[in-house]
């Protein structure tokens, strides 16, 4: 879900810190450009996942083009209901990174299309896999087309919105994957266009896709991948019925688990003015916690 209000201020509550596979076709890169701002590019892949092409788009940090050096990847989900276009808003991410002087990759996955604006980056079955397109297509895409550090620990997923929902969610099914994971202004439970929650039509299917139900066990699964830094952020004026609470809740339970996180709710409402008042702050609490540029052995 996108949309609604007013703009925030700072002020917040918190808790405190804390098998990529794919069929993909050709990506085409094309020449540098000289110069000390991100270079965009687009591109686009055949994706079995959802049996059709997908687009993303990609801000290559400035110096990337003579450094030799390889970076860490921020992937950018957008919120939903969308147009097929939605991916491409990833320039003022990669500025504020450049800005601040954390030189990353930033990637602008699509999660929406002509006939399916609202797939919540979720699987749904063939020829509708919104998750695996995202984590293991395109993951493995990028690292092999680019200059990536081909890790977890040089990997991040942030999301807005429905894009909050589908980072934590991809993440938490895929462990192994992101060593950062942020949500703007997302909630934790699979919801419908209006913003409420979605029955999948069974228990399995309704635990699996809500984060709350995974709290019991994500020690156990993310411990033996090291540090994962997890932090969500909202506004207090949400105007989406119960997306404050809902964050409220996870905090609640992730405290109760003994799990480390960052939890913050500012003065603000679901909009761009909030996200761009505090983007600066949460890119840099992502890309602070992956690994550095380092040289490239090829």
């Amino acid at each position: 879900m996108l949309a609604a209000a007013a703009l925030a201020g700072c002020g917040a509550s918190s808790t405190s810190t804390t098998s990529i596979a794919a069929t993909t076709t050709s990506a085409t890169t094309p020449p540098p450009v000289a110069g000390g701002q991100p270079r965009i590019v687009d591109g686009s892949f055949y994706s079995d996942a959802v049996d059709g092409t997908l687009h993303y788009s990609i801000a290559l940090p400035p110096g990337y083009d003579t450094s030799g050096e390889r970076y860490a990847v921020i992937y950018v989900l957008h919120g939903l209901p969308a147009g097929d276009q939605a991916y491409k808003g990833i320039t003022g991410y990669a500025d504020s990174l450049a800005s601040t002087g954390h030189p990353a990759i930033v990637v602008g996955a699509q999660g929406a299309r002509p006939g399916d604006t609202d797939p919540e980056w979720h699987n749904w079955g063939p020829g509708r896999d919104w998750e695996t397109a995202t984590e293991s297509e395109l993951v493995a895409l990028i690292d092999d087309h680019y200059r990536t550090i081909p890790e977890r620990s040089a990997r991040g997923i942030i999301g807005i919105s429905a894009g909050g929902y589908g980072a934590t969610l991809i993440a938490i099914h895929h462990p192994e994957t992101y060593q950062v994971i942020e949500s703007w202004s997302g909630y934790f439970v699979l919801t419908d266009p209006a913003g409420k929650p979605k029955d999948l039509g069974s228990a399995e299917a309704n635990a699996d896709a809500s984060a709350h139900a995974h709290v019991d066990h994500l020690k156990d699964e993310f411990r033996p991948y090291g540090k994962t830094f997890f932090g969500f952020y909202i506004g207090a004026q949400d105007p989406y019925n119960g997306f404050v609470d809902d964050n409220e809740a996870l905090d609640r339970e992730l405290t109760a688990a003994g799990i480390p996180h960052v939890f913050d709710i500012y003065q603000g409402a679901h909009d761009g003015s909030f996200w761009r008042e505090h983007e600066d702050e949460w890119l840099a609490a992502a890309v602070k916690r992956l690994d550095p540029p380092e040289r490239s052995a090829s």
